[in-house]
């Protein structure tokens, strides 16, 4: 069940989502589930992911976004319309905001990921596909990237996904953190969002209330 097991990114846009949007969201991942317990086992795949696998490889040095973007669209023509403007958004940010002061530094192939037990609720939130670097004091940057054309991410959704990452990932410091919600070139850093000794009590709040409304709409089914 998704929404009891989900990823960090989809829940911050259920959170934000508008009523409409998330009433839709929600049905469709019970349409999902309903079809992965029929015996259904077909997936449309994570439309990102394999955007989040080229800007990795050009961190790290490897082929160029843009032109792993283009052999993205010629094997997919669905990516046709979104995959160009996250290329150039990433690119934009990674140029002006993200290189850190041209310091030197190197991409930790090692896929940074936790899971994030809510134990009030009986879920799980899943940290994964980061990318991360090590600059030159020895430091961390795990970036968290954020796609959802609706919502936008607010500051109030980086502020409550700082803390989850925060609390999935005690083995890095809480300013080796960073939220990319790639589509808007906005770039979130600790520093900038400052925590408020509330973000617990909000996150499980607001996972409460998605959860509630996710089994009244499966009840009505």
């Amino acid at each position: 069940m998704s929404i009891e097991r989900i990823n960090l990114r989809k829940l911050l846009q259920l959170f934000f989502a508008t009523e409409r949007k998330q009433r839709s969201l929600l049905l469709a991942d019970i349409r999902n589930d309903a079809s992965k317990q029929a015996g259904n086992s077909e997936r449309g795949g994570d439309f990102y992911g394999p955007f989040w696998a080229d800007v990795k490889d050009h961190v790290a040095g490897g082929p160029d976004l843009l032109t792993s973007t283009d052999g993205r669209i010629r094997a997919n023509a669905t990516r046709k319309r979104l995959y160009p403007i996250l290329a150039e958004s990433f690119l934009a940010m990674w140029n002006e905001k993200m290189r850190w002061r041209n310091e030197p530094f190197q991409f930790v192939p090692e896929s940074v990921k936790a899971e994030l037990p809510i134990k009030e609720l009986g879920t799980v939130v899943r940290i994964e596909n980061t990318a991360a670097v090590q600059v030159s004091d020895g430091s961390h940057r795990i970036i968290y990237p954020y796609f959802s054309e609706e919502p936008p991410l607010p500051d109030e959704g980086a502020r409550l996904g700082f803390w989850a990452l925060r609390t999935a990932l005690p083995q890095y410091g809480a300013n080796d953190m960073r939220i990319v919600d790639v589509q808007r070139k906005a770039y979130f850093r600790p520093s900038e969002i400052a925590a408020r000794g509330d973000e617990e009590r909000q996150f499980v709040q607001r996972y409460a209330s998605l959860l509630r409304t996710w089994r009244k709409l499966k009840e009505e089914r």
